[in-house]
């Protein structure tokens, strides 16, 4: 079972590694042509909230609901029943996303008010979000279908079409900022419909592989059907507590949107940095795990489900220990290497490292709570998560007005981290009590090992390194430097483990 969930997880990895490699150039290009500035906060809502929304109902809710019902007809239905029920989820979820960005698009108004306040008091700079929400907002409709048709692919063992889909995104982006940008008399405003264009780009994409395995849906409206029904309503708890981390940082672009100008934008930079390692891994790692995890509970098999959660937890640990560390060491080095061109200036790298470092405390905790939450999810048991999420975002809300005050945006930052953290507690905590989760033997030397091994690094890295060094070298020097310091700590990272006899087997789900 472990190396066939390596396999998958390094297929969605190295496809993720694309996307987010694309997806720095991509951020490079903005930097160095926009900067941290009103229209980049602008945009950068604008492009938030249907990116939100999709992360709240496509990549959240409806798949965490939709895989474990879509396994179900695998394990125990017909071809037929199995098309039926696709061809009705299709129908009933094209008809919903029509309506939601139809309604979008007329309240885009009300949407900045409501996630960005901040912005009523700069009249240009919130007609220009509204402007760009309403070109923005139909990606909505075009992403959720791709995460539905990912969703059947991912559930067939197909994992490498749906995690090369975004680099699309990244590729629209790339080309709107080179050739569309000097024909807009807003150039910001070019960026919103290379938005839109990704959104019918990516779809497009999914359906060769779909028509490999037959299943192309056939729009079909099924609110009647059982296994719509079924989906709708483990939806409905599932929408907060699948994605509370997303709401957390929605909520900290709002309290930032009434904060110093560029603010929206040093957290958008410093939480393209975090996602890095979180796409690479964490959500990579929760895709896999989750048709695992439902396809074990289908079959009522709860020692192999929880070994599952087990290998899991233990390449958690393994690889996000040393990201987050790594990321808070070298926050302003990569800050710099990155984006400090042109517009963006030693100012935006100063306040964008601070956030980084905020944000990268907390990567163990979001990866964490991608790979607990379909512990429960693929029970079909939304509640849990919901009443933890709940519980996390009242946490962070609190935090936030703690810390936003002597903090500013990096507070908004560490009140993030520190309520992921929370939330993954209360998910591990929950599942360990109800022993549906039954850790294997050797998971506290396996943790001195890590604890042993990041400490190396971390000194390594505090005592050599010289973050405002890289203020001041040009981009060459700057990369090298940045590759050189993240291969020594790496390297010290995997040597410590070997030496304190970390082998292969230790990783195993059949431990």
């Amino acid at each position: 079972m472990s190396r066939k969930l390596f396999k998958s997880t390094a297929i969605v990895s190295s496809m993720t590694m694309i996307s987010r490699i694309l997806g720095f150039i991509r951020d490079m290009m903005f930097a160095r042509f926009f900067g941290a500035d009103s229209g980049t906060d602008a945009f950068f809502v604008a492009f938030k909230i249907p990116n939100f929304l999709r992360r709240l109902f496509a990549e959240g809710a409806f798949s965490q609901a939709f895989v474990p019902v879509l396994s179900d007809y695998k394990e125990q239905g017909s071809k037929r029943a199995l098309r039926h029920f696709i061809d009705r989820t299709a129908g009933t979820l094209a008809i919903i996303l029509m309506l939601v960005t139809i309604a979008g698009m007329l309240a885009a108004p009300y949407l900045i008010m409501l996630f960005a306040p901040g912005f009523a008091w700069e009249g240009e700079q919130y007609d220009l979000a509204v402007q760009m929400l309403r070109i923005t907002f139909p990606y909505l409709f075009f992403i959720s279908s791709v995460a539905f048709a990912g969703g059947i692919l991912n559930s067939f063992g197909k994992f490498a079409v749906p995690a090369f889909t975004p680099v699309f995104l990244n590729l629209c982006l790339i080309a709107a900022t080179i050739w569309l940008v000097p024909l807009m008399d807003k150039p910001v405003v070019a960026l919103a419909w290379g938005v839109f264009f990704a959104g019918a780009v990516q779809l497009a994409f999914q359906f060769p592989a779909l028509r490999r395995l037959g299943l192309v849906p056939r729009l079909r409206f099924g609110f009647k059907d059982s296994g719509v029904k079924h989906i709708l309503k483990l939806m409905v708890p599932a929408l907060f507590g699948v994605s509370i981390t997303q709401i957390n940082l929605l909520l900290d672009t709002l309290i930032a949107s009434f904060l110093a100008t560029g603010s929206v934008s040093w957290l958008y930079y410093s939480d393209r940095l975090v996602e890095f390692p979180l796409g690479l891994f964490g959500i990579a790692l929760a895709t896999v795990i989750l048709p695992s995890l439902s396809k074990n509970h289908a079959a009522d098999d709860m020692q192999s489900f929880s070994r599952s959660l087990d290998w899991g937890l233990k390449l958690v640990l393994l690889i996000g220990a040393p990201a987050s560390l790594g990321l808070m060491m070298l926050a302003e080095p990569m800050v710099a290497t990155l984006f400090q061109y042109n517009e963006f200036g030693v100012h935006d790298v100063t306040m964008a490292g601070r956030s980084l470092m905020a944000y990268s405390l907390g990567l163990l905790g979001f990866i964490l709570v991608k790979v607990l939450v379909p512990g429960f999810t693929s029970r079909k048991d939304m509640r849990t998560p919901v009443r933890f999420g709940v519980y996390a975002m009242i946490a962070n809300m609190v935090l936030n007005l703690i810390l936003v005050f002597p903090l500013a945006h990096a507070g908004l930052a560490l009140a993030t981290s520190l309520g992921a953290f929370f939330n993954a507690s209360l998910l591990l905590f929950t599942l360990l009590k109800s022993r549906v989760y039954l850790p294997s033997s050797g998971w506290r030397i396996y943790i001195l090992r890590i604890i042993l091994a990041t400490s190396a690094m971390t000194a390594l890295l505090y005592h050599f390194v010289d973050a405002s060094l890289w203020l001041h070298w040009e981009l060459a020097e700057r990369a090298l430097n940045l590759a050189m310091w993240v291969s020594l700590g790496g390297a010290i990272y995997v040597v410590v483990l070997l030496l304190s006899g970390l082998k292969f087997r230790h990783l195993s789900a059949q431990v």
